[in-house]
């Protein structure tokens, strides 16, 4: 338990770190909706996802009707179901229950650390890669509770959040061997995003972008390229 602990606590560092740059600023804006410290906590272990807890605020304080900003939200973090979908191969052999805590808890960045133990490390299991997702998930937690405790008194600005997010992607994409497979994932995202983004679709963009880059993965993996 201590080594799987001391292997998980390793591989979520980064993500953790960058998840306290990114959390403190999502609890300042969610306080100013009227969101409660405990309120931050909570939410953000029950609907755990970055993209999504900017924009409830966000579309409360523009007066979007109830309805409008669940359906918005949950269209965003569509994707997260191909992420977990991506991992079933690994978990053929796990506990049901542990499999259904690791899908519940699988966000960009912890996928993109996962998957790449599960590919180059034959040790790394369920388990250990849980292990990764409630650590960072914890680490995103008490950041947005921190944010939401000192509120408008921390002079950060939010916008601020957006920079700090797009630099764990990149930390993390740099850290890989780019073989001809993940340059591909990762051009034909790029791309998709930013096409879409240049056709106004906004949120969708992201979604698109994961589609994408996810279809051609699993084409050129079931060519033989290994990642």
């Amino acid at each position: 338990m201590g080594t799987r602990l001391r292997r998980a606590f390793a591989a979520a560092l980064p993500i953790m770190l960058g998840y306290v740059s990114i959390g403190i600023p999502c609890g300042i804006l969610e306080s100013q909706v009227g969101m409660a410290p405990w309120m931050c906590l909570v939410m953000s272990y029950v609907y755990y996802t970055g993209a999504g807890q900017f924009m409830i605020p966000n579309l409360w304080m523009a007066g979007t009707p109830l309805l409008s900003i669940i359906a918005s939200t949950s269209f965003v973090n569509t994707r997260q179901i191909l992420y977990s979908a991506a991992f079933s191969p690994y978990f053929g052999n796990e506990n049901p229950l542990l499999s259904f805590f690791f899908a519940a808890s699988v966000t960009d960045e912890s996928f993109g650390v996962n998957l790449d133990r599960f590919e180059h490390d034959e040790t790394w299991d369920g388990a250990t890669a849980t292990m990764v997702n409630y650590l960072s998930c914890s680490s995103w937690a008490f950041s947005n509770f921190a944010g939401a405790l000192v509120g408008e008194a921390l002079d950060v600005p939010t916008n601020l959040a957006a920079f700090a997010m797009t630099a764990i992607f990149v930390c993390l994409l740099v850290a890989r061997d780019f073989s001809p497979r993940v340059t591909a994932v990762v051009l034909v995202a790029g791309v998709s995003v930013y096409l879409c983004k240049m056709l106004g679709l906004g949120g969708a963009s992201i979604l698109v972008g994961a589609l994408a880059g996810v279809a051609v993965g699993v084409a050129m993996r079931g060519r033989g390229d290994a990642a």
